[in-house]
């Protein structure tokens, strides 16, 4: 073999190797509005991302809900925000899910971008099952945002990559303040 030969079956080699490397997961939201494909960042947000594919993994998603649009900010939170949420807080048969440590967005590089899904909390490390995805780009929801007082932000895991008019049709849903009503239910929750 010539060294041309060599170069060319090392570049086949490395080109074959990142070609079977593990992609992220994508996990698909089914509502009957439509679904939403989303990509979860296993790789920067491994602690977020882990939690919510293994919550689809178990069936906890499952019958839940979106259940929250917010489109402005409000008398306790005047900084404006644009997200839908979603998750088992309403689900009748809903199972008790741990708490998880907070990968705030300084630390994993990720932002809050139109189609970012994210973790809904309180306070840092209260985060563990309901989620919501960003409606526009939402700088104030990252690390040293204003839209939490501590500004820690949330913790950004995944990425709509199919679907973004379901999710702009479950945003403009009727709503009662920021409740909507009735619920967009969440059929099922699978792996891709």
């Amino acid at each position: 073999m010539n060294i041309r030969s060599i170069a060319i079956l090392i570049l086949f080699c490395g080109i074959l190797i990142s070609s079977c490397q593990k992609k992220n997961p994508v996990v698909e939201i089914q509502t009957p509005k439509g679904n939403i494909l989303v990509e979860l960042y296993m790789d920067k947000a491994p602690v977020t991302a882990g939690n919510f594919l293994k919550l689809v993994e178990d069936g906890v998603y499952d019958g839940a809900s979106f259940y929250r649009t917010v489109r402005q900010g409000n008398d306790s939170n005047p900084i404006s925000i644009s997200v839908i949420q979603g998750g088992i807080s309403h689900k009748q048969d809903r199972v008790k899910v741990a708490r998880i440590e907070h990968e705030h967005t300084d630390t994993t590089g990720l932002k809050h971008l139109d189609g970012t899904i994210s973790m809904a909390r309180g306070r840092p490390g209260s985060a563990s099952s309901e989620f919501f995805i960003c409606m526009g780009d939402q700088p104030e929801l990252d690390y040293r945002g204003r839209r939490n007082s501590d500004r820690k932000g949330f913790a950004a895991f995944g990425q709509v990559i199919e679907g973004f008019k379901v999710c702009r049709d479950i945003w403009g849903s009727p709503a009662a303040g920021q409740d909507i009503d009735p619920q967009i239910r969440i059929h099922k929750m699978e792996i891709q």
